[in-house]
């Protein structure tokens, strides 16, 4: 059974945040000194990356996206998880407030094995799991993190900032043409965007032509994205950043049929870094539908300088 949450400031409270994001909204809630424990892929705020690792992945995460997805399905055919918690450093870390997920077991720590670890570690911390699926959502778990940690009005202001941006993207690209839309989230095999993925296509003008908001990921086939004909194909590995998505999607054996897709044909095949703004269900989505935006509809305004980074233009143009 879930934990509650607590619902007033503690003291002495003391952070595990068991994914990326979950750690993003602690430290934008103001509460980094509190984070005790994180996972290995937690890298911002950089200074994250200094605390105590409590999660460690049993997959090679460097290797190519054909080998990951081997192993990922090796490891869920075996009925074995693709992260360990490790138990030792969670009971030294003592958490007051564990923050999960129950969205996706690729993506991080099922949630069952978590509540089983604390269970065999004899603590009983207060656990929020993160189950977003859209925007909204998103906004509602910083709110229940805000909660549970006793920064309620902070939560509510930023919450009030994220929408604004939002609805000034949306208020944006208002009346102007919606191109064809592919999102690419795996390269080797193809796989579909989904949950907040098309979702945010649609609030930034574009119409997302095989996802489905809120959806899962789901997989594709090279047949399916050629007869879609998108405008523009977005390649956003999960967990990549843009060098990593671009040096992949210049390698892709499919990469001549895409190129014959009107995206292709006009050098709109753009690498995203999907590992900062699409990736993790954190505040920075926010960031990745003003890049899209951007991306849609060049003549709207220039991409926000913390994005300039973000994305490689016509990385697949013949």
């Amino acid at each position: 059974m879930r934990r509650p949450a607590a619902t007033s400031p503690t003291d002495g409270l003391r952070i595990c945040t068991l994914l990326p994001s979950a750690t993003e909204i602690a430290y934008l809630l103001g509460l980094g000194d509190a984070v005790f424990g994180v996972t290995h892929e937690c890298d911002f705020p950089p200074e994250a990356a200094r605390k105590r690792r409590v999660v460690r992945s049993r997959i090679d995460a460097k290797a190519s996206a054909g080998q990951i997805d081997r192993q990922v399905r090796s490891l869920a055919a075996a009925g074995e998880a693709v992260y360990e918690l490790d138990a030792e450093a969670v009971r030294e870390v003592a958490p007051t407030l564990v923050v999960t997920q129950a969205l996706c077991e690729v993506c991080a720590l099922p949630y069952d094995d978590v509540i089983s670890t604390l269970d065999g570690l004899g603590i009983a911390p207060a656990v929020v799991a993160l189950d977003p699926k859209s925007l909204g959502d998103v906004f509602e778990d910083i709110a229940r993190v805000g909660s549970a940690a006793g920064a309620e009005e902070e939560a509510r202001k930023i919450v009030a900032e994220l929408r604004r941006r939002a609805h000034r993207v949306v208020a944006l690209v208002a009346g102007l043409a919606r191109p064809r839309v592919v999102c690419l989230e795996w390269l080797d095999p193809l796989m579909i965007g989904g949950h907040w993925v098309p979702e945010i296509v649609q609030l930034a003008g574009g119409l997302d032509v095989l996802g489905e908001p809120g959806a899962p990921t789901r997989r594709t086939t090279l047949e399916e994205v050629v007869e879609a004909e998108p405008d523009v194909i977005l390649l956003m590995p999960c967990g990549y950043n843009v060098e990593r998505a671009a040096a992949e999607a210049a390698e892709l054996e499919c990469l001549a049929r895409l190129r014959q897709t009107p995206a292709g044909k006009s050098g709109k095949m753009v690498a995203v870094d999907a590992n900062s703004y699409f990736s993790r269900s954190g505040p920075r989505l926010v960031d990745g539908l003003e890049l899209v935006a951007w991306l849609l509809h060049s003549a709207v305004e220039r991409p926000p300088p913390q994005l300039k980074d973000a994305a490689s233009l016509l990385v697949c143009r013949s």
